[in-house]
């Protein structure tokens, strides 16, 4: 991303000095606006509070407070992890892939971005434990010597997931944490408060703006970058196989894992569109995160969005051309059975709202983009729930029938789920730098060094 400083800017006026850029990113933290904190808090605590009901119930009943039957077994819970999953994907795909592409429009958002894959995931793991009906014998999952002389399936893809998730999480989290090192040494060096500069050193391990720490920052991030990138298609393919591996019409196919990488990247970056337009007002943020970065972002939207809608229609063409009768059944069942409604609303919101991104106006304009980043959102959810509930509800037997409804305890588990999620977004905000510093100082062409070890040069 490249800021241009020939235009009059709201918050500097000409040149730029780094120092002042370092005022704007660290402003949310040194003068925060406490009143908004304490609303966004408030709302989050009323969601927190939502799914800790529904959570007390599923841990005193078990699973059958929630809508599950037979034959559908999987209901909102593993919907909703694969949704959050898919949330996780756009932080390190802007990251690691836009990095490695040399894509400096990334690093306005790129911060933001691995944060919110950090919370999604840490969402997401939530729902499979819940799902087990036992949580606190999860670690039956992991692969280690025990007394019950058991082993775990490793011919399962739901212990693939636990692998896959896990070392995404793991690197995701390092990745992110190592990025934050020069900005938490640069906030460390401009607080007065006792207490706020101990955390500070503490977590910016010694970092002293020398040449050797960059060399060895540059060298670890890129090799992280490079370690990042491959799980970014890898760990989406391996939550397609949870259904893909199936005899179940409808799951078993082999276009699932790049429509789901695809699906992955397009909910994600509309994720980010959506808690992006408000961060940047909220923090007055317009300056650098641009509306060409934005409408970068929505470019992308678009394009993955294209890659979903074929991946739709390939599906319908897979169930003919292949001649099997179930198979054909489950799609016309989708577009037109009982849950024809739950289809028609993913492909409008999946499909046709983001056509609206060919128009440069609707591109440039935050509140459109706001408003569709949203739809995407509904829509992708949909389609979650599409796969996994209508290719279950009609069984090969027509007495195995059944339709399933989620009870409101399904219901509050997964607006908890957001509770979690923004939880982690607000407090990351407040607290921590939502733009990575020592990068956008590094691509600001304008930028004029006020001090000896404020920049970070390439």
């Amino acid at each position: 991303m490249s800021l241009d400083f020939s235009k009059p800017i709201p918050l500097f006026e000409g040149k730029v000095s780094l120092s002042q850029l370092d005022d704007a990113i660290a402003a949310p933290m040194e003068k925060p606006d406490n009143t908004r904190f304490l609303m966004a808090m408030g709302v989050c605590s009323i969601l927190l509070a939502i799914g800790g009901a529904s959570l007390f119930q599923l841990l005193r009943y078990g699973t059958g407070s929630w809508g599950l039957n037979s034959p559908v077994f999987w209901g909102w819970a593993i919907v909703n992890f694969v949704f959050w999953v898919g949330i996780g994907h756009a932080g390190t795909l802007i990251s690691a892939i836009l990095f490695l592409m040399r894509q400096k429009w990334r690093n306005s958002i790129a911060r933001f971005a691995e944060a919110m894959t950090i919370f999604a995931v840490i969402t997401a793991l939530t729902f499979p434990l819940l799902h087990t009906g036992r949580p606190w014998l999860a670690h039956y999952l992991l692969p280690y010597p025990n007394e019950r002389a058991m082993w775990v399936n490793f011919r399962s893809p739901l212990l693939w997931d636990v692998f896959a998730v896990s070392t995404y999480f793991t690197v995701s989290l390092v990745f992110w944490y190592v990025g934050l090192i020069p900005d938490f040494a640069t906030m460390r060096d401009r607080t007065k408060h006792k207490i706020k500069k101990f955390v500070y050193s503490l977590f910016s391990l010694g970092w002293r703006h020398s040449n050797r720490h960059w060399q060895h920052y540059e060298r670890t991030y890129l090799i992280l970058a490079g370690l990042a990138t491959p799980l970014v298609l890898s760990v989406h393919s391996i939550v397609s196989f949870d259904f893909a591996v199936s005899l179940i019409p409808g799951w078993h196919t082999t276009i699932f894992p790049p429509y789901f990488v695809a699906g992955a990247i397009f909910s994600g970056f509309a994720m980010v569109v959506t808690v992006l337009v408000v961060v940047r007002v909220v923090y007055k943020l317009e300056h650098i995160i641009t509306l060409d970065t934005l409408e970068r972002m929505n470019k992308v939207i678009m394009a993955t969005g294209l890659m979903v809608g074929y991946a739709y229609g390939m599906e319908f063409f897979i169930a003919w051309y292949s001649g099997v009768e179930a198979e054909q059944y489950v799609f016309l069942n989708r577009a037109f059975g009982p849950y024809a409604w739950a289809y028609w609303i993913m492909i409008t919101c999946n499909v046709v709202i983001p056509q609206l991104f060919w128009f440069r106006q609707v591109r440039r304009s935050v509140g459109l983009m706001f408003v569709i980043s949203i739809f995407v959102n509904i829509g992708m959810w949909f389609e979650r729930f599409v796969i996994t509930v209508t290719s279950l509800h009609r069984d090969f037997l027509p007495s195995s029938w059944g339709y399933y409804s989620p009870t409101i305890w399904d219901v509050g588990l997964y607006i908890g789920s957001f509770g979690v999620f923004f939880t982690g977004v607000v407090l990351f905000a407040r607290f921590m730098p939502v733009i990575a510093m020592a990068e956008l100082k590094a691509v600001a062409p304008g930028a004029q060094p006020t001090h000896h070890h404020g920049g970070h040069h390439e």
